[in-house]
Protein backbone atom coordinates (compact mmCIF):
# COMPACT_ATOMS: atom_id res chain seq x y z
CA UNK A 1 0.00 0.00 0.00
CA UNK A 2 1.32 3.65 -0.97
CA UNK A 3 -1.25 6.86 -1.23
CA UNK A 4 -1.72 10.27 0.32
CA UNK A 5 -4.34 12.15 1.62
CA UNK A 6 -5.78 15.21 3.23
CA UNK A 7 -5.22 14.54 7.29
CA UNK A 8 -8.64 16.54 8.11
CA UNK A 9 -10.61 13.56 5.93
CA UNK A 10 -8.57 10.42 6.99
CA UNK A 11 -8.80 11.74 11.20
CA UNK A 12 -12.55 12.59 10.96
CA UNK A 13 -13.06 8.83 9.50
CA UNK A 14 -10.47 7.39 11.87
CA UNK A 15 -12.32 8.58 15.00
CA UNK A 16 -15.80 7.76 13.72
CA UNK A 17 -14.70 4.10 12.66
CA UNK A 18 -12.32 3.58 16.40
CA UNK A 19 -15.83 3.85 18.51
CA UNK A 20 -17.22 0.79 16.64
CA UNK A 21 -14.10 -1.14 16.85
CA UNK A 22 -14.72 -4.34 19.28
CA UNK A 23 -13.51 -5.07 22.69
CA UNK A 24 -13.36 -8.85 22.52
CA UNK A 25 -10.42 -10.77 23.92
CA UNK A 26 -11.34 -14.16 21.81
CA UNK A 27 -11.15 -12.02 18.62
CA UNK A 28 -8.55 -9.45 18.84
CA UNK A 29 -8.88 -8.46 15.20
CA UNK A 30 -11.90 -6.75 16.43
CA UNK A 31 -10.04 -4.02 17.84
CA UNK A 32 -8.59 -2.94 14.82
CA UNK A 33 -9.50 -0.45 11.77
CA UNK A 34 -9.10 -2.23 8.63
CA UNK A 35 -7.68 0.21 5.56
CA UNK A 36 -8.41 -0.65 2.40
CA UNK A 37 -6.48 1.26 -0.85
CA UNK A 38 -8.36 0.58 -4.22
CA UNK A 39 -8.99 2.78 -6.80
CA UNK A 40 -9.00 6.30 -6.00
CA UNK A 41 -10.52 5.70 -2.73
CA UNK A 42 -9.51 4.59 0.68
CA UNK A 43 -11.84 2.76 2.89
CA UNK A 44 -12.14 2.15 6.61
CA UNK A 45 -13.68 -0.76 7.80
CA UNK A 46 -14.68 -1.25 12.26
CA UNK A 47 -16.83 -3.69 13.69
CA UNK A 48 -17.46 -5.30 17.11
CA UNK A 49 -20.19 -7.86 14.98
CA UNK A 50 -23.30 -6.18 16.36
CA UNK A 51 -22.62 -2.70 14.56
CA UNK A 52 -20.57 -2.60 11.44
CA UNK A 53 -19.27 0.85 9.74
CA UNK A 54 -17.09 1.82 6.76
CA UNK A 55 -16.28 5.16 5.69
CA UNK A 56 -14.42 5.56 2.23
CA UNK A 57 -12.54 8.74 1.52
CA UNK A 58 -10.90 10.37 -1.68
CA UNK A 59 -7.28 9.31 -1.98
CA UNK A 60 -4.58 9.53 -4.38
CA UNK A 61 -3.44 5.75 -4.21
CA UNK A 62 0.03 5.09 -6.17
CA UNK A 63 -0.18 1.19 -4.64
CA UNK A 64 -3.07 -0.59 -3.56
CA UNK A 65 -3.30 -2.57 -0.65
CA UNK A 66 -5.19 -3.44 2.66
CA UNK A 67 -3.84 -3.65 6.42
CA UNK A 68 -5.38 -3.70 9.90
CA UNK A 69 -3.89 -1.83 12.44
CA UNK A 70 -4.88 -0.98 16.39
CA UNK A 71 -8.24 1.31 16.14
CA UNK A 72 -7.28 2.59 19.71
CA UNK A 73 -3.52 3.50 18.27
CA UNK A 74 -4.74 5.01 14.98
CA UNK A 75 -7.16 7.15 16.98
CA UNK A 76 -4.91 8.13 19.43
CA UNK A 77 -2.26 9.32 16.80
CA UNK A 78 -4.57 10.73 14.98
CA UNK A 79 -6.30 13.02 17.49
CA UNK A 80 -2.82 14.74 18.66
CA UNK A 81 -2.03 15.57 14.76
CA UNK A 82 -3.03 19.19 14.51
CA UNK A 83 -1.77 19.66 10.91
CA UNK A 84 -3.75 20.53 8.30
CA UNK A 85 -2.07 19.04 5.25
CA UNK A 86 -1.94 16.23 3.42
CA UNK A 87 -0.66 12.66 5.18
CA UNK A 88 1.20 9.71 3.38
CA UNK A 89 0.60 6.08 4.30
CA UNK A 90 2.78 3.07 2.58
CA UNK A 91 3.81 -0.74 4.17
CA UNK A 92 6.94 -1.70 4.65
CA UNK A 93 7.21 -5.69 5.66
CA UNK A 94 4.62 -5.79 8.48
CA UNK A 95 4.60 -2.37 9.59
CA UNK A 96 2.57 0.83 8.41
CA UNK A 97 4.30 3.70 8.14
CA UNK A 98 2.34 7.31 8.28
CA UNK A 99 4.42 10.38 7.97
CA UNK A 100 3.60 14.04 7.63
CA UNK A 101 5.56 16.86 7.14
CA UNK A 102 6.64 17.06 11.18
CA UNK A 103 6.27 13.45 11.98
CA UNK A 104 6.82 9.49 11.00
CA UNK A 105 5.19 6.97 12.86
CA UNK A 106 5.71 3.17 12.58
CA UNK A 107 2.07 1.30 13.32
CA UNK A 108 2.59 -2.90 13.82
CA UNK A 109 0.21 -4.46 11.46
CA UNK A 110 -2.09 -7.35 12.12
CA UNK A 111 -3.28 -9.72 9.90
CA UNK A 112 -6.23 -8.44 8.23
CA UNK A 113 -7.27 -11.98 6.73
CA UNK A 114 -8.76 -12.29 10.06
CA UNK A 115 -11.32 -9.28 9.93
CA UNK A 116 -14.65 -10.55 9.52
CA UNK A 117 -16.75 -8.97 6.86
CA UNK A 118 -19.53 -6.36 6.82
CA UNK A 119 -22.45 -7.31 5.52
CA UNK A 120 -24.47 -6.03 2.57
CA UNK A 121 -28.02 -5.14 3.58
CA UNK A 122 -30.36 -7.03 0.79
CA UNK A 123 -34.12 -6.42 1.14
CA UNK A 124 -36.71 -3.88 1.79
CA UNK A 125 -34.99 -0.42 0.84
CA UNK A 126 -36.26 2.83 1.38
CA UNK A 127 -34.86 6.08 0.80
CA UNK A 128 -35.57 8.87 3.52
CA UNK A 129 -34.40 12.38 4.93
CA UNK A 130 -31.89 11.50 7.68
CA UNK A 131 -33.26 14.10 9.81
CA UNK A 132 -36.82 12.48 9.79
CA UNK A 133 -35.31 8.79 10.92
CA UNK A 134 -32.88 10.06 13.24
CA UNK A 135 -35.07 11.94 14.75
CA UNK A 136 -37.75 9.15 14.91
CA UNK A 137 -35.10 7.44 16.79
CA UNK A 138 -34.09 10.16 19.23
CA UNK A 139 -37.51 10.90 20.30
CA UNK A 140 -38.43 7.34 21.92
CA UNK A 141 -35.00 4.89 22.17
CA UNK A 142 -34.61 6.31 25.25
CA UNK A 143 -37.13 4.71 26.92
CA UNK A 144 -35.99 1.34 25.82
CA UNK A 145 -35.00 -1.20 28.66
CA UNK A 146 -31.56 -1.26 29.32
CA UNK A 147 -31.63 -4.75 30.86
CA UNK A 148 -30.95 -7.79 27.77
CA UNK A 149 -32.92 -10.05 30.11
CA UNK A 150 -35.88 -9.26 27.34
CA UNK A 151 -34.27 -8.40 24.44
CA UNK A 152 -37.38 -7.42 22.40
CA UNK A 153 -37.65 -5.03 25.12
CA UNK A 154 -34.41 -3.21 24.62
CA UNK A 155 -35.14 -2.00 21.11
CA UNK A 156 -36.38 0.28 19.22
CA UNK A 157 -39.29 -1.10 17.45
CA UNK A 158 -39.53 0.54 13.81
CA UNK A 159 -42.90 -0.43 11.57
CA UNK A 160 -45.10 1.34 9.03
CA UNK A 161 -48.55 2.34 9.49
CA UNK A 162 -50.48 3.85 6.48
CA UNK A 163 -48.21 7.00 5.67
CA UNK A 164 -46.71 6.79 8.81
CA UNK A 165 -43.12 5.54 10.26
CA UNK A 166 -43.67 4.89 13.76
CA UNK A 167 -41.11 4.79 16.05
CA UNK A 168 -41.98 2.98 19.47
CA UNK A 169 -39.63 1.74 22.90
CA UNK A 170 -40.67 0.90 26.62
CA UNK A 171 -38.85 -0.63 29.55
CA UNK A 172 -42.67 -1.62 30.51
CA UNK A 173 -42.39 1.74 33.29
CA UNK A 174 -42.41 4.37 30.50
CA UNK A 175 -43.52 3.91 26.61
CA UNK A 176 -42.59 6.26 23.59
CA UNK A 177 -44.19 5.73 20.54
CA UNK A 178 -42.56 8.86 17.16
CA UNK A 179 -44.69 9.08 14.30
CA UNK A 180 -42.95 10.40 11.06
CA UNK A 181 -44.75 10.80 7.95
CA UNK A 182 -42.98 9.33 4.30
CA UNK A 183 -44.92 9.28 0.95
CA UNK A 184 -45.21 6.46 -0.91
CA UNK A 185 -43.95 4.37 2.38
CA UNK A 186 -44.10 1.03 1.95
CA UNK A 187 -45.21 -1.89 4.69
CA UNK A 188 -42.79 -2.55 7.45
CA UNK A 189 -44.24 -5.46 9.25
CA UNK A 190 -41.58 -4.55 12.39
CA UNK A 191 -37.61 -4.54 13.14
CA UNK A 192 -36.05 -3.95 16.53
CA UNK A 193 -32.55 -2.32 16.50
CA UNK A 194 -30.68 -3.48 19.70
CA UNK A 195 -30.81 0.08 22.60
CA UNK A 196 -27.10 -0.39 23.03
CA UNK A 197 -26.07 0.72 19.13
CA UNK A 198 -28.98 3.44 18.70
CA UNK A 199 -25.90 5.87 20.54
CA UNK A 200 -23.63 4.86 18.00
CA UNK A 201 -26.69 5.06 15.15
CA UNK A 202 -27.22 8.56 16.31
CA UNK A 203 -23.52 9.60 15.88
CA UNK A 204 -23.05 8.67 12.90
CA UNK A 205 -26.21 10.46 11.04
CA UNK A 206 -27.45 12.43 14.24
CA UNK A 207 -26.11 15.49 12.24
CA UNK A 208 -26.65 14.28 8.47
CA UNK A 209 -28.38 16.00 6.11
CA UNK A 210 -29.95 14.45 3.02
CA UNK A 211 -31.20 11.51 1.80
CA UNK A 212 -30.14 8.32 3.14
CA UNK A 213 -30.76 5.05 2.22
CA UNK A 214 -32.27 2.26 4.57
CA UNK A 215 -32.14 -1.56 3.90
CA UNK A 216 -33.24 -4.70 6.01
CA UNK A 217 -33.82 -7.67 6.10
CA UNK A 218 -34.59 -10.63 9.03
CA UNK A 219 -30.96 -10.05 10.95
CA UNK A 220 -29.69 -6.65 9.87
CA UNK A 221 -30.35 -3.18 9.00
CA UNK A 222 -28.17 -0.77 7.53
CA UNK A 223 -28.22 3.27 6.98
CA UNK A 224 -25.57 4.51 4.25
CA UNK A 225 -24.63 8.12 2.28
CA UNK A 226 -22.35 8.68 -0.44
CA UNK A 227 -19.40 7.99 2.13
CA UNK A 228 -20.50 5.98 4.94
CA UNK A 229 -21.92 2.93 4.93
CA UNK A 230 -23.78 1.69 8.71
CA UNK A 231 -25.22 -1.56 9.44
CA UNK A 232 -27.05 -3.12 13.06
CA UNK A 233 -28.31 -6.29 13.79
CA UNK A 234 -31.74 -6.52 14.57
CA UNK A 235 -33.23 -8.57 17.33
CA UNK A 236 -35.10 -11.35 15.85
CA UNK A 237 -38.11 -10.91 18.63
CA UNK A 238 -41.80 -9.82 19.20
CA UNK A 239 -42.73 -6.42 20.17
CA UNK A 240 -45.76 -6.69 22.64
CA UNK A 241 -48.86 -5.20 21.55
CA UNK A 242 -48.46 -1.54 22.99
CA UNK A 243 -51.50 0.10 21.01
CA UNK A 244 -54.09 -2.32 23.25
CA UNK A 245 -52.82 -0.34 26.49
CA UNK A 246 -52.81 3.33 24.67
CA UNK A 247 -56.02 5.02 26.74
CA UNK A 248 -58.64 5.51 24.27
CA UNK A 249 -60.21 8.59 26.21
CA UNK A 250 -59.16 10.89 29.47
CA UNK A 251 -61.30 11.81 32.67
CA UNK A 252 -58.82 14.68 33.30
CA UNK A 253 -56.21 16.78 31.47
CA UNK A 254 -54.18 19.43 31.97
CA UNK A 255 -52.50 21.72 29.51
CA UNK A 256 -49.19 23.65 30.59
CA UNK A 257 -46.29 25.16 30.25
CA UNK A 258 -43.28 23.02 29.43
CA UNK A 259 -40.75 25.13 31.06
CA UNK A 260 -42.79 25.50 34.12
CA UNK A 261 -43.37 21.76 34.73
CA UNK A 262 -39.96 21.07 33.77
CA UNK A 263 -38.74 23.73 36.35
CA UNK A 264 -40.89 22.12 39.18
CA UNK A 265 -40.15 18.86 38.52
CA UNK A 266 -36.10 19.71 38.84
CA UNK A 267 -37.38 21.43 42.45
CA UNK A 268 -39.73 19.11 43.30
CA UNK A 269 -36.82 15.83 42.97
CA UNK A 270 -35.08 18.35 45.10
CA UNK A 271 -37.11 16.67 48.06
CA UNK A 272 -38.08 13.51 46.38
CA UNK A 273 -37.35 10.07 47.78
CA UNK A 274 -34.33 7.30 46.95
CA UNK A 275 -37.47 5.99 43.94
CA UNK A 276 -37.70 9.88 42.48
CA UNK A 277 -41.65 10.09 43.61
CA UNK A 278 -42.77 13.26 42.80
CA UNK A 279 -46.94 13.76 43.31
CA UNK A 280 -49.34 15.29 41.60
CA UNK A 281 -52.57 16.66 42.93
CA UNK A 282 -55.20 17.91 40.54
CA UNK A 283 -58.52 19.51 40.89
CA UNK A 284 -59.96 21.09 38.16
CA UNK A 285 -62.91 22.75 40.01
CA UNK A 286 -60.53 24.31 42.20
CA UNK A 287 -58.54 25.23 39.85
CA UNK A 288 -55.15 23.47 41.64
CA UNK A 289 -52.50 21.40 40.33
CA UNK A 290 -49.71 20.51 42.70
CA UNK A 291 -46.57 19.22 42.78
CA UNK A 292 -45.32 17.64 45.86
CA UNK A 293 -42.53 15.84 47.07
CA UNK A 294 -40.89 14.36 50.81
CA UNK A 295 -37.82 12.97 51.66
CA UNK A 296 -37.55 12.13 55.19
CA UNK A 297 -33.26 13.42 55.82
CA UNK A 298 -34.00 16.48 53.76
CA UNK A 299 -37.39 17.71 53.57
CA UNK A 300 -40.57 18.36 51.81
CA UNK A 301 -42.18 20.74 49.06
CA UNK A 302 -45.26 21.87 47.22
CA UNK A 303 -45.48 24.12 44.02
CA UNK A 304 -48.76 25.17 42.18
CA UNK A 305 -48.66 25.70 38.73
CA UNK A 306 -50.99 27.85 36.34
CA UNK A 307 -52.13 25.65 34.27
CA UNK A 308 -55.75 24.80 32.22
CA UNK A 309 -57.28 22.03 33.98
CA UNK A 310 -60.71 20.16 33.11
CA UNK A 311 -61.98 17.31 34.08
CA UNK A 312 -62.53 15.43 37.66
CA UNK A 313 -60.18 15.68 40.57
CA UNK A 314 -57.30 13.09 40.50
CA UNK A 315 -54.09 12.37 42.37
CA UNK A 316 -51.26 9.73 41.68
CA UNK A 317 -47.34 9.01 41.97
CA UNK A 318 -44.37 8.73 39.48
CA UNK A 319 -40.91 8.57 38.63
CA UNK A 320 -39.66 12.23 37.72
CA UNK A 321 -37.04 10.91 36.08
CA UNK A 322 -39.42 9.51 33.62
CA UNK A 323 -41.18 12.23 32.88
CA UNK A 324 -38.44 15.04 32.27
CA UNK A 325 -36.81 11.93 29.61
CA UNK A 326 -40.26 12.93 27.43
CA UNK A 327 -39.56 17.29 27.32
CA UNK A 328 -36.96 16.68 24.51
CA UNK A 329 -38.84 14.89 21.92
CA UNK A 330 -41.40 17.55 23.16
CA UNK A 331 -40.60 20.98 20.17
CA UNK A 332 -43.55 23.10 21.46
CA UNK A 333 -43.97 25.85 24.31
CA UNK A 334 -47.17 23.72 26.21
CA UNK A 335 -47.69 20.28 26.94
CA UNK A 336 -50.61 17.98 27.47
CA UNK A 337 -51.05 15.32 30.25
CA UNK A 338 -54.22 13.41 29.99
CA UNK A 339 -55.38 10.96 33.27
CA UNK A 340 -57.79 8.40 33.31
CA UNK A 341 -57.48 7.01 37.24
CA UNK A 342 -54.52 6.74 39.59
CA UNK A 343 -53.94 3.42 38.76
CA UNK A 344 -53.98 4.27 35.29
CA UNK A 345 -51.05 5.50 32.70
CA UNK A 346 -50.63 8.82 32.16
CA UNK A 347 -50.44 10.06 28.54
CA UNK A 348 -48.24 12.81 27.84
CA UNK A 349 -48.12 15.13 24.29
CA UNK A 350 -47.79 17.93 22.69
CA UNK A 351 -50.85 20.11 23.43
CA UNK A 352 -50.70 20.84 19.35
CA UNK A 353 -49.00 18.06 17.86
CA UNK A 354 -50.03 14.31 18.27
CA UNK A 355 -47.12 12.70 16.46
CA UNK A 356 -45.83 12.07 19.47
CA UNK A 357 -47.28 9.90 22.55
CA UNK A 358 -45.58 9.05 26.05
CA UNK A 359 -47.45 7.23 28.74
CA UNK A 360 -46.13 7.17 32.37
CA UNK A 361 -46.96 4.18 34.61
CA UNK A 362 -48.09 5.65 37.75
CA UNK A 363 -46.38 4.55 41.32
CA UNK A 364 -48.18 2.46 44.17
CA UNK A 365 -48.13 5.25 47.12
Amino acid sequence: MKIECGIEQIKNAILQTERITGKNLTLPILSSILLIASGKNLKMRATNLSLGIEIEIPAKIEEEGTVAVSGSVLSGMFSNIVQNESISLFTEDSNLLIKTKKSKIKLKCNPYEDFPTIPKVSGIELEIDAKKIMDGIKSVYYSSSVSDIKPEISSVYIYSNEENLVFVSTDSFRLAEKKIKVKSLQEISGILIPFKNIPDILRVFGEFSGNIKVSFDKNQISFSSDSVYLTSRVINGVFPDYRQILPKESKTEVVVLKQDLSNALKLSNIFSDKFNQINFSIKPKSKIFELSSQNNDVGENKTYLDAVLSGEDIELSFNYKYFLDCFQSINTDSISIKLNQSSKPMVVSSSSDNSFTYLIMPMNR
